[in-house]
This record gives structure tokens, C-alpha cells and sequence, in this order.
């Protein structure tokens, strides 16, 4: 594929995904971010962002729940 045309595109729901986890692990690469401040629309990076991080804190709920009802048993 060209990358040329490849600029013109807005990213996808899986390359924002993994930009969104790549950034929340610290390990985003420099031609990712270039690539999400060009192509990307901030709107969608901040509600993948507070989505995944409501995600996160209620898995770690599910598993110190899941944690204290095997304690108890």
C-alpha cells in the first residue's frame, strides 16, 4: 500500500485501541504518536481513554471481589 494515501486515511477503531494501551503501558513508539497527532481526532483518543480506564478499574473490582469470596470460602 501507498503511504501516501495512507496519510489521507483517519486511523481505525483497532490502530486507536492499541495506540490508547501503547500509551497507557508507556511504551508508545514515536512514529505512532506522529501518527495519531496527524491523523487522529482527539475527541476519540479521550473516550478510548476514560473507557478503558473505567474498564480497567472495574476489573480490578471484579478480581479483589473474586479474591476476598475465595479468602472467605
Amino acid at each position: 500500500m501507498d503511504d501516501k494515501h495512507d496519510d489521507d486515511k483517519p486511523l481505525t477503531l483497532r490502530q486507536m485501541l492499541r495506540s490508547v494501551l501503547a500509551a497507557a503501558l508507556g511504551v508508545q513508539s514515536g512514529e505512532n504518536r506522529a501518527r495519531d497527532f496527524s491523523r487522529g481526532k482527539p475527541s476519540h483518543f479521550i473516550l478510548l481513554g476514560i473507557g478503558s480506564t473505567i474498564l480497567f478499574v472495574l476489573v480490578l473490582i471484579g478480581v479483589v471481589r473474586l479474591i476476598l469470596h475465595l479468602a472467605q470460602s
